[in-house]
């Protein structure tokens, strides 16, 4: 028997739930697609991944003119009206290149660090990803869940117990099919210059050298390109190095770069060689093999002569 005077806690019902069937109500809980202005649409602040407009980018353009946009793309609305985009930019770009002027799409409300991890996880799928692209991306996720981390409000991105157990950057790592040391090594490359971060996604400088040279001011790393123009050579891991060591010592002029940039590179020794026949018809008749060698050193001292004062010339121009 129940006590008279103990009273039964029934959940509240509203009018509208009761009447409405279980489908309707979970419903309500779904993220709908709508479809929205592309010009309303504004890019992610400093997207790190580049939109290509390569075959791949007209090829969709084209499925997208003829049968639309099949997956929507994420976004999140702003205070005046309009929307940013999270996922989705080479969708937007092939939308437009097709002329159309709205998109399939999911509007979501986020943080801003849940929309910087979404962001960069909905990348991780690409083929090609250049060394920028991950430097950048990998460093703004990497502050995104750090903050995420730090805050009680935010339950959306499960880092409890992650960070916990392991660091940051190795649980990025281990989404990006990465090690956590590459993961600092990439972030390091947001510290180069543009013009040598270029060298690297052109794979002219490899991944460790340009951690090294990443420690350099960005005067230092001034010089070193124009080293690298004039010479038309990239430094190694170990010349990299001791450009860092003597930066750090306050060491490293543009000379102390031109000369490590001049020396040989271990295990990368090579000879010129010129095949007398190639060479001869550019010499009067008669002319021996010493003398030919004698103007060839002739003439590349008056090329390094021409050489310095086009970078001096370049100097006074800073």
């Amino acid at each position: 028997m129940i006590d008279k005077k103990e009273k039964m806690h029934l959940p509240k019902i509203t009018l509208d739930e009761f009447f409405s069937t279980q489908e309707v109500r979970d419903n309500k809980t779904l993220e709908e697609v709508q479809m929205i202005p592309i010009d309303k649409i504004t890019d992610f602040p400093n997207h790190p991944y580049k939109i290509r407009e390569d075959e791949e980018m007209l090829n969709m353009a084209k499925s997208i003119k003829e049968l639309g946009v099949i997956h929507p793309i994420i976004v999140r609305p702003k205070e005046d009206g309009s929307y940013e985009m999270i996922s989705g930019h080479r969708r937007k770009r092939a939308s437009e290149i097709a002329e159309k002027t709205e998109i399939k799409a999911i509007v979501r409300e986020m943080t801003d660090e849940e929309a910087i991890i979404l962001m960069v996880d909905s990348n991780n799928q690409r083929e090609q990803v250049l060394a920028s692209e991950k430097a950048f991306a990998y460093k703004m996720k990497l502050e995104a869940m750090k903050k995420q981390g730090k805050r009680n409000d935010l339950t959306s991105y499960p880092l409890g117990t992650k960070l916990e157990t392991k660091g940051t950057a190795e649980i990025i790592g281990e989404e990006f099919d990465d090690s956590r040391n590459n993961v600092y090594r990439y972030i390091r490359l947001t510290e180069l210059i543009p013009k040598l971060l270029d060298l690297v996604d052109e794979e002219r400088i490899k991944l460790r050298p340009a951690v090294e040279i990443s420690y350099l001011t960005k005067n230092e790393q001034m010089d070193l390109l124009d080293a690298i123009e004039c010479l038309e050579a990239t430094p190694s891991h170990y010349q990299a190095i001791r450009m860092r060591e003597k930066s750090e010592k306050g060491e490293l002029t543009a000379d102390e770069i031109d000369k490590i940039m001049e020396e040989e590179k271990p295990n990368q020794r090579e000879q010129i060689k010129f095949k007398y026949e190639k060479v001869k018809d550019y010499f009067p008749k008669g002319y021996t093999v010493e003398k030919m060698q004698k103007i060839i050193e002739n003439l590349l001292q008056k090329y390094q002569a021409q050489w310095q004062k086009m970078r001096n010339q370049k100097e006074d121009m800073r």
